[in-house]
């Protein structure tokens, strides 16, 4: 009592058991705590899930050319759901052994999958991300939710897969999983990639087309059996493996069908139009949404007319491959902007890259009709006479190719000859901000850089531009905008869009006379100068060749009455050719495309005629004497002039 503490006692520690079910417990709490908030902000905004087997398959979308021929069928028209049971137990087996293997014995997602794929791809900075998801996460984002990376998604689709093992049995969610999974190339579910790949049923698949099709998951367009063969059957022999690991097969079954090559249908790579199908299709979903039934679409493309500008295309490429030309592209319209032929590249099966809209090269010469247009409007004429001599702008100097100067000659003949020293020149007293906005008002819709070297072509455009810009000179001055689509109708004739209703007034972007005076000019191109390759018979054609630097790429766009096309080859890449000018392979891809194309044509002479410019009195000039040399890519000293058998130039 002396301390008054004699009726306390010491506290008795606890024993192990006492001390595990203690802090289990608190563990417990806590995470019921952490599950209840966790549920409580994630599960906000979750999807409706009430019409989950509302969809039987993806619906189809047809398109179909001018004359109502079929370009193409994306989607699974004739692919009902597959019976699981109807299926060869290693079909489904392959699927489980490459995506989930321990499928069967999670709850709707693996905690160690998660672990393993956040150690990983924390470790293997720079590579593809390793994903951790289970066969049901999967299906709960291809169902409910959007591709998009973040955490808030990852989260609902968790939420989502529990659900789903909760509502389905394990069976059920991997039959929904096999019908609703994209494999490429318009195909959703096991049956419309059995039909689409291999033109038979699901029952019948091999073990190795099995493999073939499980190994796409992993990314159906870099694991295309058309498009990546060798890739395809690496992946494939992967999941072979895969399933030898679960014992879903035996390794002779493997072996086997390592031996047996996988037959991939031929009309795959066959298919016409597939670059300009892949690029409405977006424009499809944007104009209607997502279909929820099957629906028809009315292109402007004229497959005759497709036919032969992917033939030439190949012709061209093939014949020019000595001098490092790779690939190429093809834009054809009509003067109303009917894209009448569209070719993204040589091979569609090889690369679905699409290089008529995608890719953004410098249009070099091609350019220079702009800088002449400008001047023009400025009021130059075709008669102006100018001098091809040394010029300076700042500290900026052209060369041409030749590294010689050709001395006095007209506007006309400066064009006609490609002459760098005049275009940069002449841009210089225009304005190069009055050159960009005569582009843009044609239909240039890349950004246009103001330096002395844009006259020469130092701006990146697409082969779509640069078809929908030159039209205005081949339908009398107009405005064109290019599309592909008329009408989107479903199935059963309902109209969900139409271009005739929405078509606005195209307002005139050239007028006269600056429009007589640059289809002289353009024809002399033609006629006279660097693009006389291009010449079609007696019809009535004008164009511009275009080469850029170190000849990387080489471009000829040239028009018709009412009708024109651009055409690029280069590598993808962006290497050098080997002395490849716009006037040399490009010209030639056009002529051979024109050729056939142009008499399936109601072709008319280009419009507006021709007007006599007044007689000139040497005052429009304006110092010539003084006339500088641009270097388009602004890199200071050009190298060493370059020749070509066609008198085109190279700008530097």
């Amino acid at each position: 009592m002396a301390n008054g503490k004699s009726g306390s006692r010491p506290r008795t520690p606890r024993t192990p058991l006492q001390a595990f079910v203690y802090w289990g417990a608190v563990l417990g709490v806590w995470a019921l705590i952490f599950l209840v908030a966790f549920f409580a902000v994630f599960a906000v905004g979750l999807p409706d899930t009430s019409k989950l087997n509302d969809v039987k398959r993806q619906p189809s979308i047809s398109y179909l050319d001018r004359s109502g021929a079929v370009v193409a069928v994306r989607g699974s028209q004739y692919a009902p759901p597959a019976d699981l049971d109807k299926l060869p137990k290693y079909v489904p087996a392959a699927f489980v052994a490459i995506e989930d293997r321990w499928y069967y014995w999670h709850f709707g997602f693996n905690p160690w999958g998660i672990v393993r794929s956040q150690i990983y791809n924390s470790t293997h900075h720079g590579g593809p991300l390793r994903g951790g998801s289970t066969i049901t996460q999967q299906l709960a984002r291809n169902l409910f939710l959007t591709p998009n990376q973040n955490y808030r998604r990852k989260a609902q689709e968790l939420i989502l897969a529990v659900w789903l093992e909760a509502k389905y049995s394990k069976k059920e969610i991997l039959a929904l999983y096999l019908n609703r999974v994209n494999f490429g190339a318009g195909a959703y579910g096991i049956e419309a990639a059995s039909q689409r790949y291999f033109n038979k049923s699901a029952s019948q698949l091999t073990v190795g087309e099995a493999a073939l099709l499980a190994g796409m998951m992993k990314g159906p367009s870099r694991y295309n059996p058309v498009a990546s063969p060798e890739r395809a059957a690496a992946r494939a022999t992967v999941v072979l493996n895969e399933m030898v690991r679960i014992h879903a097969i035996t390794p002779q079954q493997r072996d086997e069908a390592i031996r047996t090559p996988v037959k991939v249908s031929a009309t795959l790579a066959s298919q016409r139009a597939q670059y300009f199908t892949d690029w409405i299709d977006d424009k499809v979903r944007s104009l209607v949404g997502e279909p929820t039934e099957d629906l028809v679409v009315e292109t402007t493309l004229d497959l005759p007319i497709q036919a032969a500008a992917e033939s030439a295309l190949a012709r061209g490429v093939a014949a020019a491959k000595g001098q490092g030309v790779q690939q190429g592209a093809i834009v054809a319209m009509d003067g109303e902007g009917r894209i009448r032929a569209y070719v993204g590249g040589v091979r569609y099966a090889d690369s679905q890259f699409d290089r008529a809209t995608m890719a953004q090269r410098q249009a070099g010469s091609a350019f220079k009709p702009f800088v002449y247009l400008t001047a023009m409007e400025q009021g130059r004429t075709p008669a102006t006479p100018v001098v091809d001599e040394p010029l300076t702008i700042g500290n900026w100097q052209p060369r041409n190719y030749t590294g010689k100067y050709l001395g006095p000659m007209t506007l006309q003949t400066a064009l006609a000859q490609s002459i760098n020293t005049v275009a940069a020149r002449l841009a210089n007293e225009v304005g190069t901000a009055n050159v960009a906005a005569t582009a843009k008002r044609l239909g240039i819709s890349s950004p246009i850089q103001l330096d002395p070297s844009m006259a020469l072509g130092a701006v990146e455009v697409s082969p779509l531009d640069m078809a929908q810009a030159y039209s205005a000179f081949s339908n009398g001055g107009f405005q064109t905008r290019a599309y592909g689509i008329e009408r989107i109708r479903t199935a059963s004739g309902k109209v969900l869009y139409d271009h005739s209703v929405e078509k606005a007034e195209r307002p005139a972007v050239i007028g006269s006379p600056a429009l007589q005076y640059m289809n002289q000019m353009m024809r002399e191109v033609v006629l006279s100068g660097t693009g006389t390759r291009a010449r079609v018979g007696a019809y009535d054609i004008a164009g511009k060749t275009g080469t850029t630097s170190d000849y990387r790429d080489a471009w000829f766009g040239g028009y018709t009455g009412g009708f024109v096309a651009a055409v690029w080859l280069g590598r993808d890449d962006n290497t050098p050719m080997k002395k490849v000018a716009g006037g040399g392979a490009p010209a030639g891809v056009w002529h051979d495309f024109m050729s056939a194309a142009l008499p399936r044509l109601a072709v008319q002479p280009i419009p507006g005629g021709t007007v006599e410019p007044p007689p000139s009195d040497g005052t429009q000039t304006d110092a010539i004497g003084d006339i500088l040399n641009p270097d388009p890519e602004g890199v200071g000293a050009p190298p060493p002039p370059v020749e070509h058998p066609h008198g085109e130039e190279v700008p530097y």
